[in-house]
Parts: structure tokens; sequence; C-alpha cells
């Protein structure tokens, strides 16, 4: 996916799920289609872990730092 359609494709996911309003920042958007490549399942996971830790950090709307962490988390090899 391009960069618009990866900020469409998240934006369509919170959509369904219930959320008109903004969650990520553009910045985050941008780290996440960057490190995703665009692809969907990539996205998903970070987004998701981008979540988790905004949460986790009692933020209330997804920003780059939380995006970085969770891009830690996922991309970590053992």
């Amino acid at each position: 996916m391009s960069k618009e359609e990866t900020a469409s494709y998240i934006k369509h996911h919170l959509t369904v799920s219930g959320r008109s309003d903004p969650l990520f920042s553009d910045d985050a958007v941008d780290l996440i289609h960057l490190t995703s490549r665009g692809l969907p399942r990539s996205v998903n996971n970070i987004a998701l872990q981008s979540l988790i830790a905004a949460f986790a950090d009692e933020k209330s709307i997804v920003d780059e730092s939380s995006t970085r962490l969770a891009i830690t988390e996922t991309h970590t090899t053992e």
C-alpha cells in the first residue's frame, strides 16, 4: 500500500470499530507505513502494539514515540 492507502486503511479500521475522531498522529501513521512497507499484516501488528504502548503510557493519542516503542517490541530478534 502507498502511504495514503496505509493512512486510509488505519482510519477505516478505526471507523469500523466505532472510533470517529483521530487516534493516531500523522507522524505515527507515517512511521507505521515506513516500517511496515505498506504490508497490511505488518500495519495491523504495529498499530495494535502502538495502541497498547499508548495505553500503557496513559496517552489519548498514539504518537510517534508510542509507535517507536511498538516497533521495538514487534521487530526484535532473538
